[in-house]
């Protein structure tokens, strides 16, 4: 099937394609390769790419996505973008020059979504993690629903299609879906989301609101990250994943994916491994039985690769909350 034609409708009436292309990179992979590994995304059929300010990488992605518009491979209006304001651009006066950051850095004229990274603010200023001289993180305080209001301004001023949110609870969520004069509900919610961490709770919240969920980290996690406990089990590894797998001669990352389409979850896979990249297309080429969506469901159990844990005393921290 072709990915380009799998969308989901957004609560504002726009699209977004159910498979995206994560951008975000350990640090030892080399900026360069962003430009490289994105421009082989798009070449392959991905159309939804997901970057964010933090990543450090918006003029690489920017560059691939201008080279494959002009070199004819794809029109503006072909491409998903997704942009993230980091947690030291949550004043509310800081978000319109933030995003308008991001622009410039990727010499775009609008973004497709943008999305508050996290609901943890940190001070204001050039670090992305901003520490004292105990290495310990400096935090904001300030009112995401302010926040909001900004992300409101951006959309209505055109620089944005869409405006979302990322790692919130659903409490969080709550606030902003609750506040006096809310003008746009969040389009989505981006989370961890795998078979060891469903979300199943936080997904029937977000759909009785008609909010989209989208996974990130939907392949676990690779165990060099710095963010991730190395002693947590490897998800690809998994022997259902593995038999699932075997069965439709697909490879485990793939059932991964197929499980969040299936249950209309929109899904990021990251990789900056070409192979991979154009194995994971073929996400649409196959389904999985009711039964082996049970059997995933099954491998649930709540374990969370990226779990902030740097951020935990902060009164926004969102992993408190069941869900």
């Amino acid at each position: 099937m072709d990915p380009k034609s799998q969308r989901v409708k957004l609560n504002d009436g726009h699209f977004i394609p159910a498979l995206g292309f994560g951008t975000g990179a350990p640090p030892e992979v080399p900026k360069s390769e962003a430009v490289e590994v994105t421009k082989f995304a798009i070449e392959a059929g991905f159309r939804h790419i997901d970057s964010a300010h933090a990543y450090q990488n918006e003029e690489q992605v920017g560059q691939a996505i201008r080279s494959k518009i002009a070199d004819g491979t794809v029109k503006r209006e072909d491409i998903f973008y997704t942009s993230k304001v980091w947690s030291t651009s949550l004043r509310p006066e800081l978000v319109r020059p933030a995003l308008e950051k991001s622009l410039k850095d990727l010499q775009l004229d609008y973004v497709d979504l943008y999305i508050i990274h996290q609901p943890v603010a940190l001070m204001p200023g050039e670090a992305i993690f901003p520490t004292d001289e105990n290495g310990k993180p400096i935090f904001d305080s300030v009112d995401l629903c302010l926040t909001w209001e900004a992300l409101e301004k951006c959309k209505d001023a055109g620089l944005t299609k869409s405006i979302g949110v990322s790692n919130f609870n659903h409490k969080q969520l709550e606030k902003i879906l609750n506040k006096p004069g809310l003008k746009y509900k969040p389009v989505c919610n981006q989370v961890e989301c795998h078979p060891y961490l469903n979300q199943s709770k936080l997904l029937e919240f977000c759909k009785s609101h008609d909010i989209v969920l989208v996974a990130y980290g939907a392949l676990g996690a690779q165990r060099t990250l710095q963010w991730v406990n190395p002693n947590l089990p490897f998800l690809l590894e998994d022997p259902v994943l593995s038999a699932i797998a075997k069965k439709h001669k697909q490879t485990p990352a793939l059932v991964a994916l197929r499980y969040q389409i299936q249950r209309g979850v929109v899904v990021l896979a990251k990789s900056y491994n070409r192979k991979r990249i154009k194995e994971n297309i073929q996400v649409f080429d196959f389904e999985l039985t009711p039964e082996e969506m049970k059997a995933i469901e099954g491998l649930n159990s709540n374990l969370r690769y990226y779990d902030l844990q740097h951020f935990v005393d902060h009164p926004e921290y969102p992993y408190s909350e069941e869900y």
